[in-house]
């Protein structure tokens, strides 16, 4: 799906209005998070580069959390996001 941020697809079926963008940075997949009821999340943090995102989750695994970061990136969706564009 696109809109005027960009691409974009609904990482929570629970929470449709949630929406992750992707981009391709030369050649580097990124990713940014908007959610209407948190628009400070859009305006604060920036597009993460896919590789930041992995190294995070390997620090949370390390940390032996329950929290798994890597449920809100899909590689593969954005890969075909980006190629259907």
């Amino acid at each position: 799906m696109k809109d005027e941020r960009g691409h974009y697809y609904t990482p929570s079926l629970q929470h449709p209005e949630v929406r992750m963008y992707v981009r391709d940075n030369n050649g580097s997949i990124e990713f940014r998070l908007f959610n209407p009821q948190q628009p400070i999340i859009w305006e604060k943090h920036q597009w993460v580069p896919y590789e930041a995102i992995q190294q995070a989750a390997e620090a949370y695994k390390e940390r032996n959390t329950d929290r798994n970061p890597m449920g809100l990136y899909d590689l593969d969706i954005a890969k075909k996001l980006l190629s259907d564009a």
